[in-house]
């Protein structure tokens, strides 16, 4: 684990610094791609997809070590020769895991996160999910359990293979000539991310677009069907926590509303947005029809809102930081303690940025507890080592954070709801 926080400390400069130059770039040719809110809100979803990864807060029902141990047939002995099926299986595991969460209905929640932008940019890539609780991943990992392919070496992969995604996520980038019958290209992403119907749930592929290609789910970029984007019923909240259960919650609300028995344990597993009939009637849910008459989900606030909110964004990517460096020495539990603090953070200057007046509230909890622990320990995770006087300067942060919010809630959230 403190390996993989060494690459997340080099990876994360690395996709700011490319979002930077695709903002810049968007903007010079008068086509800026990035809104203040929804970029604040997918770069928090990564966020917490990387603090979950840190935290292992997945339950694996069978691991690949335990697979490959027990059904291996093969053993290679050429380095190279691993690594290339190595790449390629996982890009096969990519595609059908991908796959399977744009066809079954409870295993698109642990996936809307990523499509909920209304935007197509680099900050889009970042939304990853917190909502994968259990690893199905021996699964579509067969292949290269039964090719012998060592654990150690799919992990490194699996990580790379991931990063290697970011790139495409971009509406800056033409169609790419012969490329386009080898590789994954950003237009062919585009078409993944739109929610015209020509589009819907095409192009699954990671890295090589053969197999949309060989199993029939590809699909060209149209120029005379200009791409859509993001999910047919629209999450309506920047809120990177509540997007990742939104779907969840309303396959338990069908499931509890129905009076069909079968219709109960049938939906969770019927194609996505498949619901019983007698709920369909009953509670209806709007669907975007025509993705050309869509209309963003957008908040009103004022410059300083925005400004506030960039920077408690920007304050909970330095205590991520922190925490990464300091990985080892905080250890368990108190890496949970400081994850738990952060999803808080997250969740409440979230809430604000959706205008939500109980953001105030979770603003007191998240003050309660930051304190709390700089009370019990007289320390926050060894914050003083990394900068001097740290834990003094967070602790006012905490105090003043509160009066901000305050403010906001009773002042520039009340004006804009009070304009409407």
């Amino acid at each position: 684990m403190d390996r993989y926080a060494q690459v997340l400390l080099i990876a994360i400069p690395v996709f700011i610094g490319l979002m930077l130059i695709e903002a810049f770039y968007s903007w010079w040719i008068g086509k800026f791609s990035f809104r203040s809110m929804d970029t604040i809100s997918s770069l928090s979803s990564g966020t917490t997809n990387t603090l979950k990864s840190v935290l292992n807060l997945t339950l694996v029902v069978i691991s690949y070590g335990w697979l490959v141990d027990k059904v291996a047939l093969f053993e290679f002995e050429s380095s190279w020769v691993k690594w290339i099926l190595s790449f390629i299986a996982i890009d096969f595991a990519g595609y059908w895991s991908h796959r399977l969460n744009h066809s079954i209905n409870i295993f698109w929640n642990r996936h809307i996160v990523h499509h909920s932008s209304e935007e197509f940019n680099l900050a889009c890539a970042l939304r990853q999910p917190i909502s994968t609780l259990v690893s199905l991943g021996f699964i579509f990992l067969f292949p290269a359990a039964l090719l012998g392919l060592p654990t150690g070496l799919i992990a490194e992969i699996s990580a790379l293979h991931l990063f290697l995604q970011f790139w495409y996520h971009t509406k800056h980038i033409p169609k790419l000539g012969w490329l386009e019958y080898v590789i994954v290209t950003p237009s062919q992403h585009r078409v993944h991310h739109a929610i015209n119907d020509i589009y819907l749930d095409k192009n699954l592929s990671a890295i090589f677009c053969v197999w949309d290609r060989m199993f029939g789910t590809f699909q060209e970029e149209l120029e005379e069907e200009p791409c859509v984007y993001g999910v047919k019923k629209a999450v309506e909240t920047w809120n990177p926590i509540l997007i990742n259960w939104q779907h969840m919650w309303r396959l338990i609300q069908d499931a509890w509303r129905t009076k069909s028995w079968g219709d109960k344990f049938k939906l969770w597993f019927m194609p996505t947005g498949w619901r019983p009939n007698d709920v369909k009637k009953k509670y209806p849910i709007e669907y975007t029809k025509d993705p050309f008459r869509q209309v963003k989900y957008d908040t009103e606030g004022s410059t300083l809102f925005h400004i506030w909110s960039w920077f408690q964004y920007l304050m909970a990517t330095f205590l991520m930081t922190h925490m990464l460096i300091y990985l080892a020495d905080i250890g368990f539990p108190n890496l949970f303690l400081y994850g738990g603090f952060l999803f808080l953070m997250i969740y409440s200057y979230s809430s604000l940025m959706d205008r939500e007046k109980i953001a105030l509230i979770f603003e007191i909890l998240k003050a309660a507890f930051g304190l709390g622990i700089i009370y019990s320990t007289g320390d926050w995770f060894l914050l003083n080592n990394f900068i001097p006087g740290g834990t003094i300067f967070f602790a006012s942060y905490l105090i003043l954070s509160v009066f901000v919010v305050a403010y906001f809630v009773q002042y520039d959230i009340k004006k804009v709801l009070v304009s409407e």
